[in-house]
């Protein structure tokens, strides 16, 4: 058997409603902060992870060029008369300097 309250039985249902809206409203002030700072967390992994990649990739060129010194005799000599102006007997080296970019080259 079912009794009419009328407007008690409406008012009772909105107030659990709000009540229940209010709860979750309070779930989500209260984890609003910590979904911010994952999210801020995830954003500094991407950009970490890029920076690692790039990392890894100089520590690989680096690598190769060690290599390059240590197994090829060419590379080394190279390396010698670019860096220290070196040439084999008989040769002539020819520097050229660089111009300046400030505005003392025109007085």
């Amino acid at each position: 058997m079912k009794v009419d309250l009328g407007i008690w039985s409406k008012l009772t249902g909105a107030v659990i409603f709000l009540l229940l809206l209010a709860g979750l409203g309070l779930v989500v002030v209260w984890y609003l902060p910590q979904i911010r700072q994952n999210e801020h967390m995830r954003a500094e992994i991407l950009k970490l992870d890029a920076q690692i990649q790039q990392e890894e990739e100089t520590a690989r060129r680096l690598k190769a060029s060690i290599e390059a010194l240590h197994r090829d005799p060419k590379t080394v000599e190279r390396l010698a008369r670019e860096k220290l102006g070196y040439a084999k007997p008989g040769e002539t080296v020819i520097r050229f300097e660089e111009t300046p970019t400030n505005g003392a080259a025109f007085r």
